[in-house]
């Protein structure tokens, strides 16, 4: 009958070094690549949104409106470049 550590050792002598270190890697931090995509997918959503509210405050348009937007959109650049900061 095998022991586990037996088996474990075999399947391990089996993978690539490479790609056992990128599935432990996967291990340790799953979705990592995923969620930093969402970050940065998110942060520009936030800039385009910052850069439109922008051009609308410069122009004197509905001002009132358009600086809580801006102000909404900086916040959401910021946690997003805060986020992936803490991911790396």
């Amino acid at each position: 009958m095998p022991t586990p550590n037996s088996n474990n050792s075999h399947t391990q002598s089996k993978l690539d070094p490479e790609k056992y270190a990128r599935l432990k890697a996967e291990l340790d931090a799953p979705y990592r690549g995923l969620r930093k995509f969402l970050y940065v997918a998110f942060g520009a959503s936030g800039f385009i949104g910052a850069f439109i509210s922008f051009t609308r405050i410069i122009a004197g348009q509905n001002i009132n409106s358009a600086f809580p937007n801006f102000a909404l959109q900086v916040g959401v650049m910021a946690l997003m470049i805060w986020l992936f900061r803490l991911e790396s």
